[in-house]
């Protein structure tokens, strides 16, 4: 083989190893950026899904809290309710009452 064919032959060989390093750098590079861009999303995922965790949890509390105030509203008025049916029967019960006692 001639020096020129020897030469030719090397620098081919060093053209397709610096080839070979550069599209490896590259693959690794894509490989790196793509783990990133990854993990980005994974985060930005994460903190929507916990945003929308306390928006559920703060509109239940209110629900809750609702919901409660309507049971207690409800509480109030049977409460009432019984007392003045309560009322309207201590004149009768009285009555009663003494009329057990005077024929004792």
């Amino acid at each position: 083989m001639s020096m020129e064919a020897i030469q030719k032959v090397t620098e081919v060989e060093n053209r397709s190893h610096a080839a070979k390093v550069e599209a490896e750098a590259r693959m690794k590079q894509a490989v790196a950026d793509a783990e990133s861009r990854g993990q980005a999303l994974l985060e930005k995922a994460r903190q929507e899904a916990a945003e929308r965790g306390r928006e559920l949890l703060k509109n239940a509390e209110t629900r809750a809290g609702e919901a409660a105030k309507e049971t207690a509203k409800r509480a109030q008025e049977e409460s009432n309710a019984l007392r003045s049916a309560a009322r309207s029967r201590l004149d009768e019960a009285a009555e009663l009452i003494v009329g057990r006692v005077v024929k004792s």
